[in-house]
């Protein structure tokens, strides 16, 4: 009943598009209804199956056919009921917002294939959580990756829009080829496709060591651990804000889901795995949110957050594997726990940030975070909800980041506190890797509030901007509170992360044995402090006498909105503190003459990976390409000899070793 109630809601959220294509004579603002009412209803059903999955009524349905490795098999279990959490409930919440943010009547050109790629990569992603079996499993990754590919392009007629949908295919590509390779090997290993745990001793330890690499490039790209997080800022920045959201929150959480299950599958882990997956956690933890502080690109900075907090979901995997392996399932519980809730705060805080900053730049025309500010007093609802999705991806109480984060650091530090070895060391290494990443991300959301919501307006288009319409604020209002009731209440939780925890490890347990109460304690006394004083100043405002007065302005006369910090000169200090690994671009005025005129400013950080390494080596071969081209004369002839050559090579190369 379970997995059939999840592939019926998945058929309803693939169909959505398409329903409004069907409905698009009744004028575009129905249709676009039409197909929302759709998806949010194949949304609702899927969020019913994954409660169900989560209280333990898991299923499975066997199909079967004359398809090779036997029966196809899908099913629902708690592992992949949570991650259908934040599917059900991101998708939904992101179709609502498109109809005021990407309406039909506005974008007659491609608002109505956005829509049908939208449900497409949706459902897609609802079939990846369900397979049981390797085909299943590539037809739905498929659906949802070349699916995402058009929801990216959607506005293809802009250049760097091209360039980033070309760059993620390219990625996914490469990434289903990993996965290939990963399901042949393990039909080679055990003769089935179906996704059946291997006995202890099943497979050769070699061989379980292949899988868990090509697992862990193949999904690692998806996910976009560094450094397989190419395509990831280009395809965030550049998709349509409500993609971008989908994307951050779920899409990329698909390679997450792919490592899990598949540790699941095998019980043999060994040392190593956890090692590299921790250390692949710290550098894309601390990697991604140094990026994100140097970034002038609101929505390229969100992405880079997500390159961090896929970062802490890695640290939170790698310790469980690490306890898991040395017999100590108390901790691998513990860590797999923040692992997997940290999937869900992630995509509900992500999609809640990502959505506000859409609000912001349909109101405003920029994403530039020096050209903004301000925007608070015109878009209060907006400045509130976007506050409120800071303070969750920082990590602070009473949301529900603060959660996720401390379960992390809890299994770190029984890692630490058992002193085993090498791992002692790297667990060492990853709490204080843990706190920097926190450190940074505070200071990277002040400048953004700071620079986005405080202050003057730094452009007067700015002045008398609107506040988003009703229908984009309900998605933002419905993940703030979501954040909030998991902060304020997450033992509500506990006996779902269990249960996913289990899952994941492939062994029964009795609970978490972590301390829910005195989490939901220290949230309740941080808000009943925040309320408390935030009172007491509305009672002392309210008593003393106003006046109107200009800003502290250094003894200038006429200041102006330019004059106030920006967002660049914010993180300069910290951007200028890891210049050693950032290399920081910086484009100064020369100010030589006595009396010189206009100048401008302009820094920019370039991408170690992509722009140092990945684009230089395309470039050159796509030269040695060109270069190449020579051969290519249109002659038969030519052609012939070429052959001619082949043979006498390959002869020449077997009557050597023979």
């Amino acid at each position: 009943m379970t997995t059939l109630l999840a592939l019926v809601g998945a058929v309803g959220i693939g169909a959505s598009g398409f329903a409004a294509l069907c409905a698009r004579r009744a004028g575009p603002r129905r249709a676009d209804r039409i197909g929302v009412a759709v998806l949010v209803s194949g949304a609702a059903i899927d969020l019913v199956a994954a409660i169900l999955a989560l209280t333990g009524g898991g299923d499975e349905l066997r199909f079967a056919a004359g398809f090779p490795g036997g029966a196809l098999v899908v099913g629902v279990d708690a592992l992949s009921g949570l991650f259908l959490v934040p599917v059900a409930v991101l998708s939904a919440a992101c179709a609502l917002y498109s109809l005021a943010y990407f309406p039909a009547k506005d974008h007659p050109r491609n608002a109505e294939r956005l829509r049908v790629s939208f449900g497409l990569a949706s459902a897609g992603l609802v079939s990846v959580l369900v397979a049981r079996h390797s085909l299943v499993f590539l037809a739905g990754w498929e659906l949802m990756a070349i699916a995402a590919f058009f929801a990216v392009t959607a506005e293809e007629h802009d250049a760097g829009v091209r360039d980033a949908g070309f760059l993620y295919l390219v990625s996914t590509r490469a990434s289903t080829l990993c996965l290939l390779a990963l399901f042949a090997l393990f039909f080679a290993a055990t003769g089935s496709f179906e996704w059946t745990p291997v006995r202890v001793g099943g497979i050769a330890p070699g061989i379980q060591s292949a899988l868990f690499v090509l697992a862990l490039v193949g999904f690692g790209l998806k996910a976009g651990l560094v450094p397989l997080h190419v395509w990831l800022p280009p395809a965030h920045a550049a998709a349509p804000t409500h993609v971008s959201a989908l994307l951050s929150g779920v899409l990329i959480k698909s390679g997450i889901y792919g490592i899990a299950r598949v540790v699941s599958l095998l019980p043999d882990a060994q040392l190593w795995w956890g090692e590299t997956l921790l250390v692949a956690g710290i550098a894309s933890a601390v990697f991604g949110v140094a990026y994100a502080l140097a970034q002038h690109d609101l929505k390229r900075l969100l992405a880079y957050h997500s390159v961090e907090n896929i970062g802490i979901i890695a640290i939170g995997l790698g310790v469980a594997l690490l306890a898991r392996s040395a017999g100590d399932l108390d901790t691998a519980a513990l860590a797999m726990s923040g692992a997997l809730l940290h999937v869900v705060n992630h995509a509900l805080f992500k999609g809640l940030l990502f959505l506000g900053a859409g609000a912001v730049i349909q109101r405003t025309g920029t994403r530039s975070l020096d050209a903004l500010g301000g925007i608070a007093k015109e878009m209060p609802a907006t400045a509130s909800f976007f506050l409120v999705g800071a303070v969750a991806i920082v990590g602070l109480p009473p949301l529900n980041g603060f959660v996720s984060e401390v379960l992390v650091y809890s299994g770190l530090l029984r890692v630490v506190a058992a002193g085993r070895g090498a791992v002692w060391v790297l667990a060492a290494l990853g709490a204080p890797a843990l706190a920097l990443t926190g450190g940074l991300a505070l200071a990277c959301f002040a400048k953004v509030v700071g620079s986005v919501f405080l202050g003057a307006p730094r452009q007067r288009a700015l002045t008398g901007t609107n506040e988003a319409p009703g229908v984009m604020l309900v998605p933002m209002a419905l993940l703030a509170s979501l954040c909030a009731a998991i902060g304020l209440v997450p033992f509500a939780i506990a006996p779902a992360l269990a249960a996913a925890a289990a899952s994941a490890l492939g062994t029964p347990l009795a609970g978490l044995s972590a301390p829910f109460a005195a989490f939901s304690l220290v949230a309740l006394t941080v808000l009943a402090l925040c309320a408390g004083i935030g009172l007491a100043l509305r009672a002392r405002l309210a008593r003393a006498e106003h006046a109107a007065a200009g800003t502290w302005d250094c003894g200038y006369g006429a200041p102006s909105a330019r004059m106030q910090y920006s967002a660049s000169s914010f993180a300069a200090p910290l951007v200028r503190v890891f210049s050693f690994a950032l290399w920081p671009r910086v484009h100064a005025p020369g100010l030589a003459a006595t009396f010189p005129g206009p100048a401008t400013f302009h820094s920019e950080v370039l991408d170690a990976v992509l722009d140092r390494l990945v684009v230089p080596a395309a470039r050159g071969l796509a030269e040695l390409a060109g270069r190449l081209r020579v051969l290519q004369q249109g002659s038969v002839h030519a052609y012939l000899l070429y052959v001619w050559l082949a043979l006498v090579a390959l002869l020449a190369v077997t009557g050597v070793t023979r």
